[in-house]
């Protein structure tokens, strides 16, 4: 982007919120060629990438300049750095220039590629334009979709519980379950649901029934890891952007956002869908890496064990696991996460 040379490796510091009810955490801001990427000063862990095109000021004229990745974001970035917002001000005003005064070949290019698009829309969807954006999609994108996905399902299941300390056991039984990288967000609802669903995002959504099993969280640890194993196959972006169509899908490959309207009614259609089966090879090796045992999830199944007797048999943990899913009392404050 050549509005940006002059402010090639550019880093400041900065505030970042992901979501609305969560607390600010300083974050390293870089500039690069086509994202901004926000990094955890002590780690160097990068926690999200921001498409420059899609970025949004809220508060013009005001500081801390508040910026945001896109429409309906749930995330929010505070800066004072006076260099990384007059390049993030280039930014805006060269996207709004190219905008306001489209060369006619560009727009001869626009027209010609939407109207091919359209032209054959029945064989995209689903199809190459599908897959080409889901696979481009940086992660704040993903993250900004799942919470619409999640906020359409939520009309079905009522909204997520929220008990702030069963909240916390229940971030600590996934950091338990899939480990420090790439640990998926885990979300409890009170119904409408039944064991779990993968949202876009790296988000899974759990049944409260899942937690109100008086063994313990072996049951609610086996949905999730079945869940994650299911989304690593089969994208679960695919589906919604499939329901949400061409025009949709194209305008999100080309702008970085989607509406509210385009994905409502996805979470409907998820629930009418048989869940793609995995095998007990697949599942298994997942139960064991995880240092969490097979059986409790395959009789939460079946009951009688007959359909699930791979699992129950080769439980790579039969005798327990060598350290605990959850600690009792994490476990009991898990089980409150729907009080009111």
């Amino acid at each position: 982007m050549t509005a940006l040379k002059q402010y090639r490796k550019l880093e400041s510091r900065g505030l970042w919120r992901e979501l609305p009810e969560g607390q600010k955490r300083e974050v390293a801001v870089n500039l690069g060629d086509a994202s901004l990427v926000l990094t955890d000063p002590r780690s160097d862990v990068a926690l999200t990438h921001w498409s420059l095109p899609a970025i949004r000021r809220t508060n013009p004229g005001l500081q801390p300049a508040v910026y945001v990745p896109g429409e309906d974001a749930t995330e929010i970035l505070e800066l004072d750095d006076a260099d990384m917002i007059a390049a993030l001000e280039t930014v805006a005003s060269a996207i709004a220039s190219g905008r306001a005064r489209p060369g006619r070949l560009r727009l001869a290019i626009l027209a010609g590629l939407l109207s091919a698009v359209m032209g054959v829309g029945v064989l995209l969807v689903p199809g190459a334009l599908v897959r080409h954006t889901a696979s481009v999609l940086p992660p704040a994108t993903r993250g900004q979709i799942g919470a619409l996905a999640q906020d359409d399902l939520a009309r079905l299941t009522g909204a997520p519980c929220h008990d702030p300390i069963g909240l916390q056991a229940l971030d600590r039984l996934s950091l338990r379950v899939f480990g420090p990288v790439d640990t998926p967000r885990l979300v409890v609802v009170r119904e409408g649901l039944e064991g779990a669903m993968a949202l876009p995002g790296n988000r899974i959504v759990l049944s409260e029934a899942l937690i109100a099993v008086p063994d313990g969280p072996e049951v609610a640890a086996g949905h999730a890891l079945a869940e994650a194993l299911r989304a690593g196959a089969a994208d679960p972006m695919i589906p919604l952007l499939q329901h949400a169509g061409t025009l949709a899908t194209f305008r999100l490959l080309t702008t970085g956002g989607i509406s509210a309207a385009a994905v409502q009614g996805h979470a409907e259609a998820r629930l009418r869908t048989a869940k793609a089966p995995v095998s007990d090879e697949a599942l298994l090796e997942r139960f064991r890496l995880a240092e969490v045992p097979s059986s409790p999830y395959a009789y939460a199944l079946d009951p009688t064990g007959e359909q699930v007797l791979g699992l129950i048999e080769a439980d790579p943990w039969p005798k327990g696991p060598p350290r605990p899913v959850l600690q009792d009392e994490d476990w009991l404050r898990l089980q409150e996460i729907c009080a009111e």
